[in-house]
């Protein structure tokens, strides 16, 4: 069961490779040969691909996408009041 949650998170910061700095990159890629031979993380190790994910992932919910756009929509009627 772990290891599908493990194939998750490091799925998931994939898309953020770009984003880490030199020892998280490194990190990730040893995690990422020890997912493809099919090994497990241990405790210490699935911690800190946590930690990883929680740094570099940033869910966004239903709420702040609604806010988002409300500012854009606030934003754009602004700027045809003016013109």
């Amino acid at each position: 069961m772990r290891t599908i949650e493990q194939r998750k998170l490091i799925s998931d910061l994939k898309d953020y490779v770009s984003k880490m700095d030199r020892a998280d990159r490194y990190e990730f890629e040893m995690f990422q040969k020890r997912d493809k031979d099919d090994e497990e993380l241990d405790d210490r190790s699935y911690a800190r691909l946590e930690g990883m994910h929680k740094r570099y992932v940033v869910k966004k919910t239903k709420a702040d996408i609604d806010a988002l756009l409300k500012k854009y929509a606030s934003q754009s009627k602004k700027g045809t009041d003016q013109q």
